[in-house]
Order: C-alpha cells, then sequence, then structure tokens
C-alpha cells in the first residue's frame, strides 16, 4: 500500500492567505489528502467608507486608513482577507443604520460569512481540479450551521461531519465540530454528556478501531493540547503576579471517547495556545495550534501505511 500523506491544520478563521497556503500544502508536502478541522469563518465585519470628497476611510488594526485610489482600497482588502475578516464597502448612511440595527448588521455578518465560504470552495475547486487530492473540510463550534449546506455542494470539497468516511483502503475517520462548553457559548457547544452520546453513535459505526482516526474539533481533556489562558468575568485573562494563568479546557468526553477506543489517531484544534502532541494509550493525539491572525499556517503532516503511522511533523509557515 503507497502512503496516505495527509495535511492537517484548523482554526484559519476566514483568513485568505492561510486558506490559500491550505490548498498549496497538496503540492507542497506531497500529500493526497488535506483536512481542515473546523473553524473556518471569520469574526468581524471591517467597513470601508466612503466619503462625500470620493475618498474612503477604514479602521483597521487600530489606524485610520484613508484610501484614494482603487489600488489602495484592493491592498486593503486583501489585509483585511488575510487577518481572518471581511472587508464590507458602505457610505455614511447605511453605516449609520448598521450601528444602530443588530440585526441588520447580524445579516450582513451572515451573508457575508456565507459569501467567504462559497469564494473559498470555488478556490479549492480550481486549485484540485485534475488532482487526486481528497480535500476535507468540516466547521468548528465558532462556525454558524449556513456554512454546511454550501461545503456539501461542492464537488471538491468533502464535507465529513458526523459520518465515518473511508479516507483510504484501511483508514475510517470520524469527525465532529461540537466542543465543550465555552465562555463565548458558540453555536456548535453542548453538555459533556451529549458530546459523549454523539461520539458513541459515530464510533460504533467504526469497523476497524484500530485504524480509525478521530478528527474532532476538540481536544481531549487535561493534556498538553487543551491548555488556554483562564479569563475572568469581562474575558479577561487572569493573571498570577506577571503570569498568565493557564487551564485545561479540553473535552472530558472526547478524552474518555479516545481512551476507551483507542484510535490511531486523533487530530484536534480549538485551542490555538497549545500546539502540540500526545498520547493516550497508543493513540497519538495532535493540535497544530493556530496563528492566523498573522498570516501564518500551522499544521501537521501526518504520513500513513497499512501498519500505522509512519512518521508525522509539526509544519508552520
Amino acid at each position: 500500500m503507497p502512503l496516505t500523506k495527509i495535511f492537517f491544520t484548523s482554526d484559519v478563521h476566514g483568513s485568505d492567505v492561510c486558506f490559500i497556503k491550505f490548498l498549496n500544502a497538496a503540492k507542497f508536502y506531497q500529500a493526497n489528502v488535506l483536512i481542515l478541522g473546523g473553524d473556518i469563518t471569520g469574526k468581524l465585519v471591517i467597513p470601508i467608507v466612503q466619503q462625500p470628497t470620493g475618498t474612503y476611510t477604514s479602521e483597521f488594526g487600530g489606524t485610520t486608513h484613508t484610501l484614494k485610489t482603487k489600488g489602495e482600497r484592493d491592498e486593503l482588502e486583501k489585509k483585511i482577507r488575510d487577518s481572518g475578516f471581511y472587508p464590507y464597502m458602505t457610505n455614511p448612511e447605511e453605516m449609520e443604520k448598521l450601528t444602530n440595527d443588530t440585526k441588520l448588521r447580524d445579516e450582513l455578518f451572515s451573508r457575508l460569512m456565507a459569501e467567504g465560504v462559497r469564494r473559498w470552495v470555488g478556490m479549492a475547486e480550481e486549485k484540485l481540479k485534475g488532482t487526486n487530492t481528497k480535500c476535507y473540510i468540516s466547521p468548528g463550534n465558532d462556525d454558524a450551521f449556513i456554512i454546511d449546506d454550501l461545503l456539501k455542494s461542492s464537488s471538491s470539497v468533502l464535507y465529513p461531519e458526523d459520518q465515518v468516511i473511508q479516507i483510504d483502503g484501511h483508514h475510517e475517520m470520524i469527525t465532529s465540530a461540537w466542543t465543550n462548553a465555552t465562555p463565548w457559548k458558540t453555536p456548535r457547544e453542548t453538555t459533556e454528556e451529549k458530546l459523549a452520546e454523539m461520539l458513541d453513535r459515530m464510533t460504533s459505526k467504526v469497523e476497524r478501531m484500530e485504524s480509525c482516526i478521530f478528527n474532532l474539533h476538540c481536544p481531549p481533556y487535561d493534556t498538553i493540547i487543551d491548555v488556554a489562558p483562564e479569563l475572568d468575568e469581562n474575558f479577561t485573562p487572569k493573571v498570577s503576579g506577571s503570569t498568565v494563568k493557564m487551564i485545561h479546557v479540553g473535552s472530558t468526553a472526547v478524552r474518555d471517547a479516545i481512551a476507551k477506543k483507542q484510535p490511531l489517531l486523533g487530530i484536534h484544534g480549538h485551542i490555538h495556545e497549545s500546539q502540540g502532541f500526545v498520547k493516550i494509550g497508543r493513540t497519538l493525539c495532535i493540535n497544530p495550534g493556530s496563528d492566523y491572525g498573522e498570516g501564518i499556517l500551522r499544521g501537521a503532516l501526518i504520513n500513513l501505511d497499512e501498519k500505522g503511522i509512519k512518521s508525522y511533523m509539526l509544519t508552520q509557515g
């Protein structure tokens, strides 16, 4: 059996440059399987406002930008997209309406988010056309449910959420976007009990657990890959002396499922600060971490054969 070469990443949060690097990873690393494990959408709209003088202004990156030419606008739009945000051309009248109408803002954000995912799907279809690369993209806990049908509609992007799929002749994969509770009350989080039920339902359909991949957005609890700052009621990191207090925030249900079922591999994201890998019994669990805001794509390159994991390494670039 030839090697199955997997490039895995997660938590690109709308960053154009990171998504382009993800697609390019197939050729760069000679990977025949690409997996993007969730939290793919951006978090914020950045208005670019046309002024009566014909110039445009925008508040971005702590700076007020005044744009006089189309080239300057295009350059700023690219910077905004690469940072994981959605640029939006508007005018003072619409800006006033958006400022005073939460529903209008939410509708705009949803529309731009859907347009962004649709554009990415188109990029994937164009980039991977004529290749044998499998490209799996699933949502994460931050992602709204409106993106699922956009991913399902693609001819090149494969949607693995809540399924058992065969990635090659020897390895199955289960996928879940869901996490345990977070302070941000995101769309796809639930109780540990319900998450355990979801995982039980999928794992009961796995035929060869010893060669299965658990593509679970949430990392297992109490490991080096689930450590994040402890937050106060204002979402500010708690500090002891001059040191930020760190705590484990992963899922006990995920850890229990891995410890009990002992799959070959766990690939995770969600906790940006916790790049690394850890063994739970025989299972290798990897979190590549995330630094999308800086345009850096953190990933994991994993080579599999019929006997198991041939090699693995963390990547960034």
